[in-house]
């Protein structure tokens, strides 16, 4: 997913959890779906500025010379501008664009 392209908004909003619990039926269950996906984002995220940043790295022996890129800075900013990850799941959700199963329950 294009979370650069995502809807979602960057801080926390009120939401009804009558609404978000209506397909569930549980509210703790829409939470850890929710969780769940967050965790995956926060993960994808993750690899995706660290192999950004990666190309930028500059190796030295010498451990006092820290070396500043100014494209690293401006790439780490924008990620930190993103939404977080909970923002991008429960936005996901909200949508139903987010598969997910209960084991637990017996299919009709």
């Amino acid at each position: 997913m294009d979370y650069k392209k995502s809807k979602a908004p960057s801080s926390t909003i009120t939401r009804d959890l009558s609404e978000l619990d209506a397909e569930t039926g549980s509210i703790y269950e829409t939470v850890m779906i929710i969780a769940k996906r967050a965790n995956q984002i926060s993960v994808e995220m993750k690899d995706e500025l660290s192999r950004k940043l990666e190309e930028f790295a500059y190796y030295t022996d010498n451990l006092e010379e820290v070396f500043e890129n100014r494209e690293q800075i401006e790439i780490s900013k924008f990620y930190e501008r993103l939404p977080k990850p909970s923002l991008l799941a429960l936005e996901e959700y909200i949508n139903e664009e987010i598969y997910y199963r209960n084991p637990t329950r017996l299919e009709d």
